[in-house]
């Protein structure tokens, strides 16, 4: 993204760009933006980092043929889910957005790769308060279908028989 002369090329650092040039509250700032920054920083690390294993296994590899799904790396994913998942939990059983009374973009930072839990197949059952959370955003229509109008390919199936 170009802007005022400065590139900039880094998912957060556009949101934050267009957040400012739009006056929109959807990156946080004043006294709220020392936990956008935590929940953006800390879910990259955790929760999308458990997500992203365990999708990676289960989905990406089978979808395109790259290799067996490794039970051990799936294994150690779900571990990381489950703690970071109860982590989450706690805090959307008082609220319900991350930050504030209002979606951010830390939610759907945080949701990544929930739209591909049909491959991933993570417990989400098991945290009732982030069901509902990440029900939320698939209320947001951009959110459940961000490619309606452009000419995007469909993504390849994942096997039948991956079960693992």
């Amino acid at each position: 993204m170009d802007d005022e002369g400065k590139s900039l090329w880094e998912a957060d650092a556009i949101a934050c760009r267009l957040s400012r040039n739009t006056h929109s509250d959807f990156w946080r700032t004043g006294d709220d933006e020392p936990d956008m920054i935590r929940w953006l920083s800390w879910g990259k690390e955790h929760f999308a980092f458990a997500c992203d294993t365990v999708h990676f296994e289960r989905g990406t590899k089978q979808r395109y043929g790259i290799g067996p799904i490794d039970q051990e790396r799936v294994d150690e994913g779900l571990s990381h889910f489950r703690t970071a998942a109860a982590i989450i939990e706690a805090v959307l059983a008082q609220r319900q957005w991350l930050v504030g009374n209002s979606v951010s973009f830390a939610d759907f930072r945080m949701a990544t790769f929930l739209p591909f839990n049909d491959a991933a197949r993570l417990p989400l059952d098991d945290y009732p308060s982030v069901s509902r959370w990440y029900r939320r955003l698939e209320e947001i229509d951009a959110w459940h279908d961000p490619f309606r109008g452009l000419d995007a390919p469909e993504l390849p199936p994942v096997p039948p028989t991956v079960t693992n």
